[in-house]
């Protein structure tokens, strides 16, 4: 699998950000396997910094379920497992859709900037920029789920880390880029047409179609009974 690129329209991310993307893009490549050891020093020489941001990036890795800190041996990798997305998918689900009904009884969609996520969206899908299209997905969802008001459900879905689960869902499902901007578009414009119930169920539907998605630990796939 080759490293993703970069677009340099989006905002340049913090280093710890650099770190735990780079390290995330191994583990799901297989290129860190189960049991390999992720030593502070070791990655702090690589990426040219102090342990500072590593011990950060670690620490959202092990937040995701993809390592594990062991006392005086460092941290360790875990068995990559498909459930990890599908849980996360099913919270979003049940966040989202709430989220979507209060903003929009409220009448706070920023319809504006909601638009401009779905246009960028759409630039890195025609440069096939994939953590370029995942950050203008997450900035999307943060904006629905903001305008819904509610403090407790924001922290709920912040917590999710949901730019990370996002990198990892685009890296092992392997979605057609245009097809992933293609459905916020289509969401945004069910939000924009008003039906507070049809919305609703498109925003859980959005994330429920992700959590079915049947996927292997190297972006293909899983052939289904059937299939040709």
């Amino acid at each position: 699998m080759s490293e993703p690129t970069v677009n340099p329209r989006v905002a340049r991310p913090t280093l710890s950000r650099q770190i735990r993307d780079g390290l995330l893009h191994r583990i799901v490549a297989g290129e860190l396997g189960e049991g390999d050891r992720l030593i502070e020093t070791k990655i702090a020489q690589e990426f040219g910094t102090s342990q500072a941001p590593v011990r950060e990036a670690l620490r959202q890795l092990e937040g995701l379920g993809l390592i594990e800190s062991q006392p005086r041996h460092g941290s360790r990798v875990l068995p990559f497992a498909e459930q990890t997305i599908r849980e996360a998918y099913i919270m979003r689900a049940a966040l989202e859709e709430t989220a979507t009904r209060l903003a929009m009884l409220a009448g706070t969609l920023p319809f504006d900037l909601l638009g401009e996520a779905v246009e960028e969206m759409h630039r890195c899908a025609r440069d096939g920029d994939v953590p370029g299209i995942g950050l203008a997905s997450a900035r999307f969802h943060r904006h629905v789920v903001q305008a819904g008001g509610n403090g407790l459900l924001t922290r709920a879905w912040e917590a999710l880390q949901i730019e990370a689960r996002t990198a990892i869902a685009l890296m092992v499902i392997g979605p057609e880029l245009g097809r992933v901007a293609e459905e916020h578009r289509e969401l945004l414009d069910v939000m924009r047409a008003g039906d507070v119930e049809t919305a609703c169920r498109h925003a859980r539907d959005h994330q429920w179609a992700y959590a079915d998605t049947p996927h292997d630990p190297y972006g293909m796939p899983r052939r289904r009974d059937g299939d040709a």
